[in-house]
């Protein structure tokens, strides 16, 4: 078995694969004043809960987006498993030539969902990734990572609003069946999810056209599902894009 985490600043998502095959995943609270200990306990604790063996793992690998965090998760996965996590940075295959300013400075992430949107749906492709920050990376037909955008993520948006405002409520993301909202609530989910698809139908449009060509466009995310159904234009969402990055990543290194 692989075990294959992905660290985000709000969530560390957890997948367990046998060969291709995705046969749990789950999600942990990302909480820089965790030890190693505590970070372990809960692994064990979740691989036991799907009952996965602890001791079956010929192999890990992990991205992140949290340097603080990086060795005290690595060091609770070996404690777990008994493997070293491979670590997605320099000098990692993926196939993606990266052809941004400084490639360095490109999200383990990032990279991540570019390869897994290649692998399963093709080039050019236009991968957005709905988190604390809403995140658009793009891949042209030679398998290019030309660059993207970087935007506040939906749930970051809403408590800010909040915050300032101090008659607003604060809200659960619904998508409804109609645009123009008929009382406060009503209006801030319309504005968030709406908002945010009619965003991804916006920018996605631009980035065709720069690109020259049309681009299959792939959402992920943990709010990603209720934005995708209201967007107008065609597109995927995929969940687990980022575990299966992470696997294909693997498979591309490991010796």
């Amino acid at each position: 078995m692989l075990l294959a985490l992905d660290m985000g600043n709000t969530n560390i998502k957890i997948g367990v694969f046998k060969g291709d095959k995705l046969l749990m995943e789950s999600r942990l609270a990302t909480n820089y004043n965790k030890t190693e200990d505590q970070y372990a306990i809960q692994l064990l604790d979740i691989l036991r809960l799907y009952g996965v063996d602890n001791k079956g793992f010929e192999g890990a690998v992990m991205s992140s987006v949290v340097p603080p965090l990086t060795n005290t998760i690595s060091r609770a996965i070996e404690k777990v498993t008994g493997v070293t996590p491979m670590i997605v940075g320099p000098g990692i295959k993926t196939g993606i030539d990266i052809r941004i300013d400084n490639p360095a400075q490109l999200g383990a992430d990032l990279l991540v969902g570019a390869v897994a949107a290649v692998a399963q749906y093709g080039a050019p492709c236009i991968i957005w990734d709905l988190g604390t920050a809403t995140t658009v990376s793009v891949v042209d037909d030679e398998r290019h990572f030309r660059g993207g955008a970087i935007m506040a993520g939906v749930g970051v948006s809403i408590e800010a609003l909040v915050s300032r405002a101090s008659q607003l409520p604060k809200i659960s993301l619904e998508a409804l069946r109609y645009v123009v909202g008929t009382n406060t609530i009503a209006s801030m989910q319309s504005g968030a999810v709406y908002g945010t698809a009619s965003m991804i139908d916006g920018m996605s449009d631009r980035i065709t056209e720069e690109l020259g060509c049309e681009a299959a466009v792939v959402i992920t995310g943990g709010l990603g599902r209720e934005i995708a159904s209201c967007c107008r234009r065609k597109v995927i969402y995929d969940d687990n894009l980022l575990l299966n990055g992470l696997r294909i990543v693997y498979n591309k290194n490991k010796k």
